[in-house]
Formats: structure tokens, sequence, C-alpha cells
């Protein structure tokens, strides 16, 4: 019975050390290897493919599906919609002068933003998330944990941390719910692209992160 529950406790365990340990290894990579070791990003996705295989994910478990898709769309729409709706009217009082909004939308620009997008979301969602609700109980522990961890990753930058922590949870929330990465993609390349054109430069420092938003110099 003992060792039973230690198995027990240990598989809850290693899921939450790992998505703890995931997210700070990207804290790591934006704040100090980006700069002086370029290529170690590969790191991550060996790390996901790793881990994946490791833990028997399925194309379903990961979110990468087609069965569901209507439905958590429509629930990804309805609870993202009003979030595009708020930045848009905040640009607009703001003055919406920063950016053209259809330079925002530009398919070239968008499409590479989604495939960014999705790489996101496969590490917030597909491991981050997955793993902490193997250890939490709570889809609404695990989201508000999943959206603080995806904020921090953004330090310090005023404007999308507090962002993508509202974001990162209702994704989180969203993701617990359907299993499905691929609408909420879409609507990260679709809210991300209005936070850039809605708030001014000089706040957002065109969208960066850690070191690189104290070295932004506009031109």
């Amino acid at each position: 019975m003992i060792s039973s529950t230690m198995t027990v406790t240990a598989s809850r365990r290693f899921p939450l050390a790992e998505a703890i340990l995931f997210s700070a290894c990207v804290a790591w990579y934006i704040w100090q290897l980006e700069g002086a070791y370029p290529y170690s990003w590969i790191i991550f996705p060996i790390w996901l493919i790793a881990s994946f295989a490791w833990n028997k994910d399925t194309l379903q478990s990961l979110g990468w599906r087609a069965d569901n898709l209507w439905i958590a769309t429509e629930q990804a729409s309805l609870v993202l919609f009003p979030c595009a709706l708020a930045i848009m009217v905040t640009g607009f009082l703001l003055g919406g002068k920063h950016h053209t909004l259809q330079h925002v939308l530009l398919p070239s620009r968008f499409f590479s933003y989604l495939a960014f997008c999705l790489v996101q979301q496969m590490g917030l969602n597909s491991l981050v998330t997955n793993r902490l609700l193997t250890s939490i109980d709570s889809p609404v522990r695990v989201s508000l944990i999943s959206g603080t961890l995806f904020a921090l990753i953004h330090w310090p930058n005023p404007v999308l941390v507090p962002l993508t922590f509202v974001g990162g949870t209702l994704m989180a929330w969203l993701f617990s719910k359907q299993r499905n990465i691929l609408p909420l993609a879409i609507w990260q390349t679709i809210l991300g692209s209005l936070v850039w054109w809605a708030f001014p430069i000089a706040w957002h420092h065109s969208m960066r992160v850690g070191p690189g938003f104290y070295h932004f110099h506009p031109h």
C-alpha cells in the first residue's frame, strides 16, 4: 500500500516538475542562452519530442486533432473574440495611429506569426498544461498556473506580462476542455497581432521580452 501511494505521488510530482522546469529553461534561453549560444534553441524541439515519446502522448492528447475542431473553435471564439474586441477598442482609444491594421494582417506576416504561435501552443498547452493536468485535479488551478508561467516568460514587457497572463490562462482553460491547439494558435495570432497594433511601440518595444526589451531602440 505504501509503495503504491509513493508511486502515485511520484507520478503526479514528475509532470509538475517538468512543467516548471521547461518554463524555467525557456526563460533561461531568453535571458542568457539566446545571446551567448544562438543555436541552443535546439534543446526545445528535442525536449518536446523526448517528453511526448516518454509520456506516450498521442496527436489527440497533444491537441493536433480534427474530430472536435468545430466545437473547439466555437468555444475558443466565444471566449477570445471579446478579448480581441477589447484590444481593438483600446487601440482606437489610444489613437490607433501606431501602425496600420492592414499591415498587421498581411498574409506573409500573419502566417509566419501563426507558425510561431503554433510552436508556443505546443510548449504552453501540449506540454506544460498537459503535465499540470496530470498533477493537479482542478483545471482552473492548472489554467492559472499555466497563465502565470506564460506571463513570467514575457517579463519585463509591461504590455505583454498582464496580457499573456490573461490570454495564457484562458487558452489553458480552453485546452483543458477540448484538447485542441489549432483554434488557440489562430486566436493567439490574431490577439498578438492586435496587441502589436493597438499599443504604442514605446510601450511594448515591438513585442520584445527579456534583455531584448531593454536593448530596443525605435527608428
